[in-house]
């Protein structure tokens, strides 16, 4: 069964996640966005949508999945997901984040790359709790919290680990604008297709130039290496709180 259904629009393409029952982002997840990311506008996309079910657009890194593997392993699932990051912040046509309910940690930081963020309406938080559960956020997503938010304000969430509802997270401009659950997806697309009723090249261009900020630091050396995100996640802090974060799971679920 795939992970990841692909949608078509007309020409915007929503790339819906469907890995129940929270979008947890695993090896196969993450690399079936990054190939569908990549291929969209060969494939005919002017635009994409980047969507989850209703109540749930990503709850993040699977860490009890990813808590199974060695050090080559976890650098790998890195690697592959700067490599999606990186598809997002260079992609040729816009892409809209539908966030379509909670959005905590990796979920989060897949919208901090995008043109455009329309969250749910309602009881729903998003931030970069990354602290809370014991990792650090690399520069390079710090970098994208600061572009989106000041530096001030996305330092203080970020330190805190901290998830705010989504009118909070609309009034300081961490996502755009709000819609009802049901109705997030279909205002994704109807921005995208006002965005392109705008002359294709003289957009584009301007949209390259303007995102030049968030595309840059994969060319320098706030891409956290493979291996150093990998020694920070086995450390002994990250281990302790991620284990125990586990452990609270499964005794909640059984």
């Amino acid at each position: 069964m795939s992970v990841l259904d692909i949608l078509r629009h007309d020409a915007i393409h929503e790339l819906r996640m469907a890995r129940p029952p929270v979008n947890a982002l695993d090896p196969e997840l993450i690399r079936s966005l990054h190939e569908a990311v990549l291929a969209a506008p060969g494939n005919g996309a002017r635009g994409i949508v980047l969507s989850g079910r209703e109540g749930m657009f990503s709850a993040g890194l699977d860490v009890p999945n990813l808590l199974q593997l060695d050090r080559k392993g976890m650098s790998e699932v890195w690697m592959n997901f700067v490599g999606l990051l990186e598809a997002l912040a260079r992609s040729p046509v816009p892409v809209v984040a539908a966030i379509t309910g909670h959005s905590p940690a990796g979920g989060a930081v897949l919208t901090l790359f995008c043109d455009y963020r329309i969250m749910a309406r309602g009881p729903f938080r998003i931030g970069l709790n990354e602290v809370e559960v014991g990792l650090v956020v690399p520069e390079l997503i710090q970098a994208a919290m600061r572009r989106l938010l000041g530096s001030h304000r996305a330092e203080r969430l970020m330190v805190a680990g901290a998830m705010i509802e989504a009118e909070q997270a609309e009034a300081i401009g961490f996502v755009d604008e709000l819609a009802e659950t049901e109705r997030v997806v279909g205002r994704a697309i109807a921005w995208l297709q006002d965005l392109l009723t705008r002359p294709p090249q003289a957009m584009s261009e301007t949209r390259r130039l303007a995102r030049a900020d968030l595309v840059a630091p994969f060319e320098g050396k706030a891409t956290v290496s493979n291996d150093e995100f990998a020694e920070r996640w086995f450390s002994e802090e990250s281990q302790t709180v991620l284990s125990a974060m586990v452990a609270r799971l499964k005794a909640k679920h059984a």
